[in-house]
Formats: C-alpha cells, sequence, structure tokens
C-alpha cells in the first residue's frame, strides 16, 4: 500500500537551533551568582563556535565543540537548555537521530520551550525516524505530538504508516478507523490509500469479514472493477451463499463493468434463458459480440447456436407479452414483472413485481425484494431501488447481495 508522506526533514531542527543564540546573552564576566538566562564563558564560548560550525554544514565539529561543555560543572538550568538544544540540532545535521532526540527531549523537559517549538521538534524526530525506518521510535514521537495538541495530518500518517509496517496491524486498523470516523463527522471521504492500508491490516490479521467490508467501502467510493470483482468473489465463497442467486451476481456483475472473458457472458444468458428471461439473454450475448468476446475463435459456433436460440425465444416471447396474464401465485407474477421490465414495460412490470411481493406465499420473498430492485435500477429510478436493497434480508447470500446492489444504485444515482 502506497501511502505519500510529507513531513518535514531536519529543517525545523537547525533553525531551533540557529534561533538559540538570538536569546543568549552571552557575557564575559563571571559573577558570583548568574542570571537565570545568561551563559558563564565556559559554556558561552563553544557554544559560540558550535554555531559558526553549524552555519559553516560542519556538524560532527560542531557536536565535539558542544562536548566541551559536558565538563563545566555546576550549568544552570538555562545553560543545560541552550546547550541541549544546540546539540539537538547538530546532531540532526549529523544524522545522529538518537543523540538528537535525546537532546531534544531534555529541551522539551525543561519547560522553557514554546509549546508551537515543542510541536515542530516531535513531528520532525517523528518523520525522522520514520524515514530510517525504526518505526517504533517514529510511533513514540508521532504519538506524543498528538498527545501535545498536534493537529498536522502527514503525522497522523506517520503513527498509522508505523504501526503498520512495524507489524501491528491491529493498532494501525484502530488508528484508520478512529480517522475513518472523523471524517465521517467532518463530511469528508476517506482516501483510497487509507482504505487500502485498512485493507491491507484486515488481510494481515486473515480478518475476511474486516476486508469485506472494507472492500464495500472501497467501492462506494472509488468503484474500480479490482475492487468489484475481489467483492463479487468473496461473497460467493462465503459459507451457506445460495447457488439460485447466480444470475443476480452475474447481473451485478454486467454493471459494474466486471463480465470478463467469454464464459462470463454465455453463462449468465444460460441462467437468464433458465428463468425464463430471454430477452435479457439476448441483451447480454449482444454486448459479448459488440465487446468482441463472442464470436471469435473454438468456441464460435457454439455461440451462435446460443444466440440464435435467445433471438428466437425473445422474438417467440414477444408475441405473448401484453396478453393478459392470469394470476397464479406471487412468484409468477414476480418472474413476469420483471420480464416486462426487461422488455421495456417497465412501469407495468414493476407493478407486477409488487403486487407479486403482496400476494403472500412466496418461495423466496428475499429474492423478490431483490429483483424489485433491479427492476427499480433498469427503469432508471435508483433512489427506489436503493430504498429497496436496503430491505433485503436473508443469510443465504440475498442481503449482501442487497448491500451491494444499494451500493451500485447510489452510484447510479450519482
Amino acid at each position: 500500500m502506497n501511502m505519500r508522506l510529507k513531513h518535514s526533514a531536519w529543517s525545523c531542527l537547525v533553525l531551533a537551533a540557529a534561533l538559540a543564540f538570538q536569546l543568549v546573552p552571552f557575557s564575559p564576566v563571571v559573577p558570583a551568582a548568574y542570571a537565570a538566562d545568561t551563559l558563564r564563558p565556559d559554556v558561552g564560548k563553544p557554544l559560540q563556535a558550535a554555531k559558526d560550525l553549524m552555519g559553516a554544514q560542519k556538524y560532527k565539529e560542531a557536536l565535539a565543540k558542544i562536548a566541551e561543555t559536558d565538563a563545566v560543572a555546576n550549568k544552570t538550568p538555562y545553560e543545560n537548555f541552550i546547550i541541549e538544544r544546540m546539540r539537538g540540532a547538530a546532531a540532526a545535521g549529523a544524522g545522529d537521530i538518537d543523540t538528537s532526540a535525546k537532546a531534544f527531549d531534555a529541551v522539551i523537559a525543561s519547560g522553557k520551550l514554546p509549546a508551537d517549538e515543542q510541536l515542530k521538534i516531535m513531528q520532525s524526530l517523528a518523520g525522522s525516524y520514520y524515514r530510517i525506518k525504526e518505526y517504533t521510535k517514529a510511533v513514540t514521537w508521532a504519538d506524543r505530538y498528538r498527545k501535545a495538541g498536534g493537529t498536522d495530518p502527514s503525522v497522523a500518517v506517520v503513527l498509522i504508516q508505523s504501526y503498520y509496517l512495524n507489524g501491528d496491524y491491529g493498532t494501525a486498523a484502530k488508528e484508520l478507523q478512529a480517522q475513518f470516523a472523523a471524517d465521517e463527522r467532518a463530511g469528508r471521504t476517506p482516501t483510497e490509500d487509507q482504505l487500502q492500508l485498512l485493507a491491507s491490516c484486515n488481510l494481515k490479521q486473515n480478518d475476511g469479514a474486516g476486508y469485506v467490508a472494507t472492500l464495500e467501502k472501497l467501492v462506494a467510493n472509488y468503484p474500480k472493477k479490482e475492487y468489484w470483482t475481489d467483492l463479487l468473489a468473496r461473497i460467493q465463497r462465503k459459507p451457506g451463499f445460495s447457488d439460485r442467486l447466480s444470475l443476480d451476481v452475474y447481473r451485478l456483475m454486467l454493471v459494474t463493468g466486471t463480465l470478463k472473458d467469454a464464459s462470463d457472458y454465455t453463462d449468465m444468458a444460460q441462467l437468464a434463458l433458465q428463468a425464463g428471461f430471454p430477452k435479457e439473454a439476448q441483451n447480454v450475448i449482444q454486448l459479448g459480440y459488440n465487446a468482441k468476446v463472442l464470436g471469435t475463435g473454438n468456441e464460435a459456433d457454439r455461440q451462435k447456436r446460443l444466440k440464435d436460440l435467445a433471438d428466437k425465444q425473445a422474438a417467440d416471447d414477444q408475441k405473448t407479452l401484453g396478453a393478459d396474464i392470469a394470476v397464479k401465485n406471487g412468484d409468477s407474477l414476480i418472474n413476469t414483472g420483471y420480464n416486462l421490465v426487461l422488455n421495456g414495460q417497465k412501469d407495468k412490470g414493476i407493478a407486477m413485481i409488487q403486487q407479486g411481493l403482496a400476494m403472500g406465499g412466496v418461495k423466496h420473498p428475499e429474492d423478490g425484494k431483490l429483483h424489485l430492485g433491479e427492476a427499480y435500477l433498469l427503469a432508471g429510478k435508483p433512489e427506489e431501488a436503493s430504498r429497496t436493497f436496503k430491505t433485503v434480508q436473508g443469510e443465504d447470500g440475498t442481503q449482501d447481495l442487497g448491500k451491494l446492489w444499494a451500493i451500485q444504485s447510489r452510484s447510479a444515482s450519482h
């Protein structure tokens, strides 16, 4: 999973040190008692030399000069503050992140550094540790930044990525979920990269249900074919998924553009013929020919025979389509109504499906609601379709398909 990380490197640390001497009143006189914000010569002179070396980008030499102050006895809190601030910046420039972090930890603990500068240091150290792949330390500083009130989103990225790359997939997932909840409250949509990272966390933890839920978010917000293909395949592998829903799966594949090879088109057409919907079979086969998936290769003759059969049955169906229908039961009304919708009689067909559902005694009423939603979509009524799909229940795959159809219908309404 790729997420673009935006964080400052060492510039803010070096800047912090450069500013330090603007605040340091250096006195060559050594009084008996030192003012709170002054440096004695034993401290000030090597630090001034270190500052000059840092200006020339000689950071290791600057560190050596700063180290001379370690021998000075009875340093004041202010002297220690300035020393560690300079040491942190010089170590940063030298690429010694651990020394820099230790020094700046002391600077922050002194309480003398303004809150905004503390946040800059925490942010920079989090990003720097991330960059050298010390993810545990990156987490420590990113978490400190957040707890200190920092709100830069780039640090949240560093934190989550560090958890993930350190193998703590559960915590990374929790952080992402918390971020998504905040985004939802603010009316923001999670980025595709964030959702991809959560999906990877789900897979790393063998959390199949969580992975499917994340895929649902991906297809809802970033409806790419690869997400739909993965999601539909996983839904069908769920325990208890009924084979009788295969045609509904193919219909969803059709509208999401995930019908791929010749067998997808011919299998869907055959299922439609078996279900009594020759017009649907005819349409699917023609789409396969238009896409040049059918009509070529070794199976061309068999595909042509299937096409001829669908054409004949669709023509025969047209002869009786307008005839009065003897009401037998709810199932026959639902099927006939759906067939009417497929043949262009949308309002009449939808009314008939509704009548069939209202009769009761339907063998699979949840299937009927699923087909009513599909009929609404065919009729160009995505909002009615979405409302209908949300009512679909069932543990045999109908509810799962209803949820996915609802997502697709929302996409169709935009």
